[in-house]
C-alpha cells in the first residue's frame, strides 16, 4: 500500500497521546472512586457494569480516528481486476451451404438470430464487429458499441458462393488490428500474384507467418460456420497468426454431422458439419469449440461463450472506502455511548 499524501501519516502519533490522556483520566476517576468508597459510597452493580462498558465506545472512537487519518493520507493499492474492454468479431460463413435447413429455418437465419441475442448480452465496454465470408471476406461492420448498427449488419447477410474460412479469419484480424495486414487480403493459392506467396499453399502459409500483427489479448473471434472449407488458404495457418496476436477463436459449428442435401440453382449438393477443422482452429488459438445441433442449442451456445479477458493490475485509491469505515466506527461508538450513558462520552 502507498499513500498519495504520506505527510498526513505523522498525525497517527496523536493516537498514542490520546490513549495516555485517556489512561490519566481513568486513573483520576479510579482515585475519586476510591476516596468515595473509603467514605462508604460504593457504586451499585449497575453503575459498576456501566463503568466497564465505558471503554467500548472509546475503543470505537480511537479506531475511527485512526482510520480517518489513514483516509486523509489517501491510501492506494494495486488491485488486479478483469479488463472487460475488448473487441469481439462475429465472423459469419455466408456460403451457399448455410442455406441448409437442418437448423430452422436455415443455418444462416438461425445463426443470425442467436448472434443478435449475443450482441444484446455484451457490456457497453466491448465493441462488436461483423465479418461475412464465403470464397472471399468483407467487413460489414467496424467494431462498435452501437448494438443497433451491429444487429443491422447481421440482418443484411445473404448466402452465396463457396467457403474460405481462412479469408474470414484474416478479415477478422484486420478489423481487430484496425489496419490492413500485409496487403489486407489473402490471395488464393495457385493465383498469379507476381510473387511466391500465391504459388502454393505452403508458400502462402509462410507468407502469413511473416505478417507482423502485434498483440491484441483482449480480442476474440466468434466464428460461425459449418466448417466445409473449399479454399486452398489453410485456416490453421491463419489461426496460428491469431494465436501469435493473443486472439482466441471460438468456432461455433452450425449444422449436423449427418448433413442434408440443399438445392442451389437447380443443383442438389450434400453439405455436412465438419467438426474436426473447427476443433483444430479452437485448439490452435486456445479457444473453445461449440456445437449447435439445432436452433435452441445455438442460442445456448452463445450464452455459454465466456470471453475471458486478460486481468490487469490497476493502482486504486482507497480513500472513500477507508473514510466510510472511519465514519461507521465513529457512528457505532456514538450510538453505544448514547444508548448506555445517554450522551457521547
Amino acid at each position: 500500500m502507498t499513500f498519495a499524501w504520506p505527510y498526513a501519516l505523522p498525525a497517527l502519533l496523536l493516537i498514542p497521546l490520546l490513549l495516555l490522556l485517556y489512561r490519566r483520566l481513568l486513573k483520576g476517576r479510579a482515585a475519586r472512586a476510591a476516596q468515595l468508597a473509603a467514605q462508604g459510597f460504593r457504586p451499585s452493580p449497575l453503575a459498576a457494569k456501566r463503568n466497564r462498558l465505558r471503554h467500548v465506545p472509546y475503543a470505537f472512537f480511537f479506531a475511527g480516528l485512526s482510520a480517518l487519518i489513514f483516509a486523509v493520507a489517501r491510501p492506494q493499492a494495486t488491485i488486479t481486476v478483469p479488463n472487460r474492454e475488448g473487441v469481439v468479431i462475429l465472423a459469419f460463413d455466408v456460403s451457399n451451404s448455410m442455406r441448409a435447413d437442418d437448423l430452422k429455418p436455415t443455418r444462416l437465419k438461425a445463426a443470425q438470430e442467436a448472434a443478435k441475442q449475443f450482441v444484446d448480452q455484451q457490456p457497453q465496454t466491448i465493441k462488436v464487429g461483423v465479418v461475412a465470408f464465403n470464397d472471399g471476406a468483407v467487413a460489414t461492420q467496424q467494431p462498435t458499441g452501437d448494438k443497433a448498427a451491429v444487429k443491422a449488419a447481421i440482418d443484411r447477410m445473404n448466402p452465396s458462393g463457396s467457403t474460405s474460412i481462412g479469408q474470414g479469419l484474416f478479415a477478422s484480424l484486420n478489423l481487430i488490428a484496425g489496419k490492413p495486414l500485409g496487403s489486407g487480403t489473402l490471395p488464393e493459392a495457385g493465383t498469379d500474384t507476381g510473387g511466391a506467396s500465391g504459388s502454393n499453399p505452403d508458400a502462402l502459409g509462410s507468407a502469413i507467418d511473416n505478417i507482423d500483427i502485434g498483440y491484441f489479448g483482449n480480442s476474440a473471434i466468434v466464428l460461425l460456420s459449418d466448417g466445409e472449407d473449399r479454399s486452398e488458404v489453410k485456416p490453421a495457418d491463419v489461426a496460428k497468426l491469431a494465436s501469435v496476436a493473443g486472439v482466441k477463436v471460438y468456432p461455433v459449428g452450425v449444422g449436423s454431422p449427418e448433413g442434408v442435401v440443399v438445392d442451389i440453382d437447380g443443383f442438389k449438393i450434400s453439405t455436412a458439419l465438419d467438426e474436426p477443422l473447427l476443433q483444430e482452429i479452437a485448439a490452435v488459438t486456445n479457444g473453445k469449440y461449440f456445437n449447435a445441433a439445432d436452433s435452441d442449442s445455438l442460442k445456448q451456445v452463445y450464452g455459454s461463450i465466456d470471453l475471458q479477458w486478460k486481468r490487469e493490475a490497476k493502482l486504486t485509491e482507497l480513500t472513500a472506502v477507508i473514510a466510510a469505515i472511519s465514519g461507521a466506527l465513529l457512528a457505532i461508538g456514538s450510538f453505544l455511548s448514547i444508548l448506555w450513558f445517554g450522551k457521547v462520552v
